[in-house]
């Protein structure tokens, strides 16, 4: 595994959790040091709570009184346009389709949390450590590592290799992976600083201010540790800009206009600048080599996308080859954790830009940004298209409205309460899960490892009738369905075409 970032540090606990021998080594001393990536969407607070960390990273989040995102001239000044008035009313609204909550933790404080959780499962931790070259065969990888304080260096050998190193990702230059898509949107400087805001936004509330005045482009972000804070001016390189026109006295000057404080002065923690683009990897997997993250794909931070979206590439890569090592899946599963993350990316990075244009940039407006399919379906209701699905025949969309969801395979399961007491989250979340109708006799057959659950009154949520079931894969989705009573061998084909085995 290379890089300690959510990719990197989510597939690292994931695959440690399924008793997988791991080495994660990042170049870094340590893990993130300021706060970036914040909040953690249903998706993902689902794999946390597979995961075993999501009580702490909700807590670690300190979860606001309310949370809104408005586009303003400043934070005092005229409203262009209202996202959010109230984020606990759009939780009241989406909480029905999941039991997992939303939390508000930052990258800073989640990595350093999975990280210590794949090491509590085995997995081997090393910062300060670069990889340097590698080379693949049809048996696993050669890697060249180098201790970064010491120079020495060592050759390791691994079955499989994961990069998760950033959007540079040496890994995938060195397979020589091009990436499509807007590309570079803007540049910006980014500032986290210290400050007593009190007075100037509400006490108990964290705000996101989309800033679009005649002085600048920028944004403000309220983080949860007490008066830190978020800011960014957008500058401009086409026109002869960079990052050195804008020393300490003029990016005060900036932040005074956008937080309407003339006399602010704050303690600026760190300023550097970045760029915000769209890309994506044309290819996720070179043989026995795959990338999450932003090695795979890179996201408009306008939406809080991105972040969620690598620790899901975590998962769906970590539960892949751990079934694939442990010998519960042939190799054959691997070929499906290209077009279903691939496409996944595609949506949640489209929704991004698609954001990024209504709530920075109105000038880009045009038949070339993609519409919106809506932040829910981006995020939880995407198709999962591959192998490791027997679809039936459907019209081809990308996404379903998870409150529209019937059970079809391909889509993340319904959330219901089973007659157990247990959620599906429950159940699927222990790995792969048969739910039965309550007159077919599926619970009377020998499932293996499956976890067996009878759907209770539920059948008709998941198009199985009173006699059918429904196969559950470890991420939730709905792998296959049938409305026929029990059948062994019917099963056992099922499990081995869907596992590749």
């Amino acid at each position: 595994m290379v890089g300690a970032g959510l990719g990197g540090s989510s597939a690292a606990m994931f695959l440690a959790l399924r008793g997988v021998d791991v080495l994660l080594v990042e170049r870094h001393a340590s893990t993130s040091l300021h706060p970036r990536a914040a909040g953690q969407h249903q998706r993902t607070m689902e794999f946390l709570q597979i995961g075993g960390v999501a009580d702490e990273i909700l807590a670690v989040g300190h979860p606001p009184s309310e949370f809104r995102i408005k586009v303003a001239e400043s934070v005092h000044g005229r409203v262009l346009h209202t996202i959010v008035e109230s984020f606990a009313d759009m939780l009241s609204t989406v909480e029905q389709l999941s039991p997992a909550g939303w939390g508000s933790a930052t990258q800073d404080q989640t990595e350093p949390i999975m990280l210590e959780q794949a090491r509590k499962h085995g997995a081997t931790v090393r910062f300060s450590t670069e990889l340097v070259s590698f080379e693949q065969d049809a048996e696993g990888v050669t890697a060249q590592l180098l201790d970064v304080g010491s120079g020495r260096t060592e050759e390791i050998r691994a079955q499989y290799l994961i990069g998760a190193d950033g959007n540079r990702s040496p890994v995938r230059e060195r397979l020589g992976i091009a990436r499509s898509g807007f590309g570079s949107l803007s540049n910006h400087i980014g500032i986290v600083f210290d400050a007593d805001l009190t007075g100037v936004l509400p006490d108990g509330e964290q705000w996101l201010y989309y800033l679009q005045n005649p002085a600048f482009t920028g944004a403000y972000v309220g983080v949860n540790v007490p008066d830190r804070h978020i800011f960014s001016i957008e500058y401009h390189p086409e026109n002869g800009e960079s990052f050195t026109d804008y020393p300490r006295e003029r990016i005060i000057e900036l932040m005074r206009i956008g937080l309407d404080t003339p006399d602010l002065e704050p303690e600026l923690v760190w300023t550097g600048p970045w760029e915000m683009a769209a890309r994506i990897a044309e290819k996720w997997r070179d043989g026995r080599v795959f990338l999450v993250g932003d090695a795979a794909k890179v996201t408009p931070p306008t939406g809080g996308l991105g972040g969620n979206a690598a620790v899901c590439d975590g998962f769906d890569v970590a539960w892949k080859l751990a079934a694939v090592l442990n010998g519960e899946a042939g190799e054959g599963l691997l070929d499906s954790y290209e077009p279903e993350r691939k496409l996944a990316a595609e949506l949640v990075v489209n929704e991004s830009l698609f954001n990024y244009v209504q709530r920075m940039a109105p000038h880009l407006a045009g038949p070339e940004i993609p519409e919106s399919v809506g932040p829910i379906e981006a995020v939880l209701g995407v198709r999962h298209t591959s192998g490791a699905v027997i679809a039936e025949p459907n019209d081809g969309s990308p996404t379903m409205d998870p409150f529209q969801f019937s059970g079809e395979p391909g889509f993340r399961a319904p959330h219901v309460v089973l007659p157990s007491g247990e959620s599906t989250l429950d159940v699927w979340g222990a790995g792969w899960a048969l739910l039965g109708g309550p007159d077919g006799g599926w619970d009377q057959i020998d499932v293996g490892t499956l976890q067996y659950r009878s759907l209770g009154d539920q059948y008709d949520r998941f198009g199985v009738g009173r006699e059918g079931a429904s196969l559950l894969r470890p991420d939730g989705v709905v792998a296959w369905r049938t409305t026929a009573k029990a059948d062994e061998d019917t099963l056992k084909n099922v499990l081995r075409q869907v596992l590749s085995c």
